[in-house]
């Protein structure tokens, strides 16, 4: 695969992309996607939108009535990309490491890096030291912006690498950031970078254990407006968007700021936005577009806010499985039609989705516009309709991990192998089945956690609920679910055997929980996934300690 000429003049990044052998298939198939060899992505979508709509559109919403206008977005941020190479020397190719939370600054930091250039690194202020370490080992920062709640860390993170980067402090007394900004003229020259220079280096939500680091190109950035925005959400300079997602994670990063500024729509910034919260925002700051997980749909009806959910245009359910329980009971609480829809770090967003009258409750979708997805059988064929197996995908974006083993576990025979298991049917309507790690397979049959899940979801006392395996001697595996109750309810003897029957009166016996156990929430990682591998560790420990639920 032949590479158009880069303009880092530090090329760690190019220099450690996966061999091209290793690199998935890449297709542009629809217009939107055939960029020019030359494309920088921040020009692209501040410059070019501000062309269209004018500097003084707000660009950014906040919770105390202020806002940002696109123009003051773009001499901030290039006053940001002045700090990094007139303070800091930085060149075109340096990664600039962004430990910050939702806010503008974080917006502009991260624009004006790449205007500037460099390579953009996005991390949790959320992290600690042993979770930030091994991904600033491995991206070798020159600079981090670092938030002052988060700076002990940090501090500890960086200490030990051979050559730590230079802090600059936001917020808290002083705001180094904000006063070195200050002092700049916002007057800069954005860096004439490679379509396929690398612009963006994100972990993974580490859901399945150690994260990996994917590597994104300047035209990816844009690839995922210009389908999934475009061609699925179909948004437009009117609407206003939000999401519980940090901006950190790819998929907070798209739909609360790339598809906004791509169509010269607004962004709502909350630095650490609940559902419940942003549901409070809808009217007072007109947002028309919400991005959180399913569960965060329950949540805001559960707080009786269905009726601020009825002022959406538009609602996106991903991060985690969106079940037909929940989606019909956002229907019809608040006439909201979630559109479901999944995606990955190593594709950079949602990559099957469905809106409107597409739209099949329980069906995650079909491919979107720009990618072409295959179901495979353990052997990479192809397998009939209606029949289960491994999700595969390809477009104009694809997996490209830093110096990672695992490439060659998620691109198999050119396809992105995503980890999940799908049903797809003769209209191309994708069904979830089960995360590939998640399948629990008891005494010889395969059970799926997401249809259990939505069983124990059924019962009028279980808010929440995650399914996992358990080790266990007799059966290979038995299914173990995790509850959270509704306010005022408390687990006992009694309760367990409720659920169960629930469960056993709509799922075949041998997929019926053989341990349940209660908790007073789900663990998450900042992204609001559920992380199953926390939950399959304490089911192991439990196991060998507590004998399993009777009468499954």
């Amino acid at each position: 695969m032949t590479l158009s000429p880069s303009a880092h003049v530090d090329t760690f990044a190019r220099d450690s992309l996966p061999p091209a052998h290793l690199w998935p298939m890449l297709e542009f198939t629809i217009p939107d996607v055939r960029y020019p060899e030359r494309l920088n992505a921040a020009v692209e979508l501040l410059d070019r939108t501000i062309d269209r709509h004018g500097d003084r559109r707000p660009a950014i919403l906040l919770a105390d009535g202020s806002s940002w206008s696109y123009g003051e977005l773009r001499r901030r941020a290039d006053q940001f990309a002045q700090v990094l190479t007139e303070d800091h020397g930085l060149v075109p190719g340096n990664r600039v490491l962004l430990r910050m939370l939702n806010g503008p600054w974080t917006v502009a930091c991260w624009l004006g890096a790449l205007r500037a250039g460099m390579v953009v690194v996005t991390t949790m202020v959320a992290w600690r030291e042993q979770e930030l370490r091994p991904i600033a080992e491995r991206v070798r920062p020159a600079v981090a912006v670092v938030d002052h709640r988060g700076l002990v860390d940090a501090e500890s993170a960086f200490a030990p690498l051979a050559e730590p980067p230079a802090v600059l402090i936001a917020g808290g007394d002083g705001d180094e950031l904000v006063s070195a900004c200050a002092r700049k003229s916002g007057r800069f020259d954005a860096v004439e970078t490679a379509a396929d220079d690398v612009a963006l280096l994100g972990a993974t939500s580490g859901t399945t254990g150690v994260p990996k680091i994917t590597m994104h190109f300047h035209r990816d950035i844009l690839a995922n407006a210009d389908t999934f925005a475009r061609h699925v959400l179909h948004l437009t300079s009117d609407d206003v968007s939000a999401s519980t997602a940090p901006l950190a994670f790819t998929f907070g990063l798209g739909g609360n700021v790339v598809f906004p500024l791509r169509t010269g729509g607004a962004m709502v910034l909350v630095e650490r936005a609940t559902p419940v919260e942003l549901a409070k925002l809808i009217e007072p700051l007109g947002i028309t577009v919400l991005y959180t997980a399913p569960t965060g749909y329950r949540s805001v009806i559960k707080e009786g806010l269905a009726g601020e959910l009825r002022r959406l245009r538009i609602g996106i359910a991903a991060g985690e499985h969106l079940t037909v329980s929940t989606f019909e009971a956002v229907e019809a609480a608040s006439g909201l039609r979630l559109i479901n829809g999944i995606g990955s770090t190593e594709m950079l967003h949602v990559f099957v989705s469905a809106s409107g009258d597409d739209i099949r409750p329980g069906a995650t979708g079909r491919a979107v516009p720009g990618y072409r997805v295959a179901v495979f059988d353990d052997d990479g064929r192809p397998v009939a309709p209606g029949e289960p197996g491994r999700l595969g995908v390809v477009g104009p974006t694809g997996c490209r991990y830093l110096d990672d083993d695992r490439q060659t576990v998620y691109v198999q025979n050119g396809w992105n192998i995503t980890g999940d298991t799908f049903v797809q049917d003769d209209d191309g309507y994708l069904t979830f089945q089960a995360r590939n790690d998640s399948m629990i397979v008891t005494a010889g049959y395969n059970v799926g956690a997401p249809e259990v899940e939505e069983a124990v979801l059924g019962h009028p006392d279980v808010l929440e609920c995650a399914v996992v395996g358990c080790p266990d001697d007799d059966r290979g595996m038995i299914v173990a679910a995790f509850v959270v109750l509704r306010d005022g309810v408390e687990g006992s003897p009694e309760l367990t055997a409720d659920i169960l029957d629930h469960v056993k009166s709509r799922l075949a016996v041998y997929k019926c929980p053989r341990r349940v156990d209660y908790l007073t929430e789900l663990p998450r990682n900042p992204s609001g996934k559920v992380q199953h591998f926390i939950l399959r560790e304490r089911a192991a420990a439990a196991a060998a300690a507590i004998p399993e639920t009777q009468g499954a």
